[in-house]
């Protein structure tokens, strides 16, 4: 089945582009040739790779004017900038919150389930650029490949549309044990203020407090996530997170995120037991009502949701707040045997036009 025909399930218009397949495998050039051998290879009309402070970089621009960018080493899409209103100059707006040292942005985590430690885990330290395809310039995507990852075949098809854009992940097991593995895309999405910030869609889900996986792109650590806020900034109203294990209901149709919560939205492990059981919803809405936009978040493949905000401890990066979430399979650690592949993919769309 060709790399990209999981997207082409549910993904919006237009038609989502399948990659050619490549059996030779791509040698890497030296850092002096790289982007002109990629531009060669892969590059074209709303596809270009350029390099800023050593870090190879991929640019996709749709005709629209949205665009995003992705650092092409470690499969780290740092901006996503697509087009939220009919302003000439100024429609377009960051969705992305990326730092300086380039954590947040959107990452792809895969950790072994029986290892905690980044040392232990699925090595993503490098990629190459596997293929790259262009529907006109209303479509675009670049697909990577790992080749640190040791018998994990590993490949991720970031895709960019008018309004939307995609990562998408399949991971072969060629080794000769099955492999458990728990994994994640996680979207770092930005917000004008803490109080404006929330998210839509998840009521009557059941949640439990947990850490999220841990990640080279993580602005906070596992550790720092869930920890208990300063009471200094408890507010009328505010209730403390509940311990880990613990599973509450989201009742309210808005799940406010202006103090620091680390949640997975899930079934409970037991649950899963059943024939029959809940499952989160395949997509919701982040909504910034600071500046008016909402974004649809859509899963496909992954078990489960994580959702994160700082609260208080968001000032140590800047004055605008921002919330990790995406789709994540953490709770119950996927298994994949020998010869056979498994595929996830998250969506972020919008119709703030």
């Amino acid at each position: 089945m060709a790399a990209a025909s999981l997207l082409s399930l549910s993904l919006p218009k237009p038609t989502i582009l399948i990659p050619k397949s490549t059996a030779s495998t791509i040698t890497t050039p030296s850092v002096t040739t790289f982007t002109e051998t990629l531009d060669q290879k892969f590059g074209r009309k709303g596809i270009k790779f350029s390099e800023f402070d050593g870090t190879q970089i991929a640019e996709l621009t749709v005709r629209n004017g949205s665009s995003l960018k992705l650092q092409l080493n470690n499969a780290h899409v740092t901006s996503y900038k697509p087009k939220v209103n009919w302003k000439d100059n100024d429609g377009f707006e960051e969705v992305l919150y990326t730092t300086s040292a380039a954590k947040g942005g959107i990452g792809l985590v895969i950790n072994y389930a029986d290892d905690n430690s980044t040392s232990k885990g699925v090595d993503l330290s490098e990629w190459i650029v596997k293929d790259a395809d262009s529907d006109s310039i209303d479509a675009l995507q670049v697909e990577l490949s790992c080749t640190t990852s040791g018998t994990l075949d590993i490949t991720y098809v970031i895709s960019l549309y008018a309004l939307s854009m995609a990562t998408a992940v399949i991971i072969k097991n060629n080794g000769r044990k099955p492999v458990d593995l728990k994994t994640a895309i996680l979207s770092h999405l930005k917000s004008k203020n803490r109080g404006g910030t929330a998210i839509q869609g998840l009521q009557g889900c059941k949640y439990c407090t947990q850490p999220p996986l841990t990640s080279q792109f993580e602005i906070l650590s596992p550790s720092e996530a869930v920890k208990p806020e300063d009471p200094a900034w408890f507010s009328l109203g505010w209730e403390p997170e509940k311990k880990g294990g613990v599973w509450s209901v989201q009742d309210l149709p808005l799940t406010i995120l202006k103090h620091k919560v680390s949640r997975v939205y899930g079934a409970p492990l037991e649950e899963r037991l059943k024939e029959f059981y809940n499952t989160p919803p395949s997509k919701y809405e982040t909504i910034d009502q600071g500046r008016e936009l909402f974004f649809r978040v859509v899963r496909m493949g992954f078990e489960e949701i994580y959702v994160s905000s700082p609260g208080s401890v968001s000032e140590k990066y800047g004055e605008e707040y921002f919330i990790c979430t995406g789709p994540a399979t953490m709770l119950a650690p996927i298994t994949i045997e020998p010869g056979e592949e498994w595929r996830g993919a998250q969506v972020i769309e919008h119709d703030n036009l």
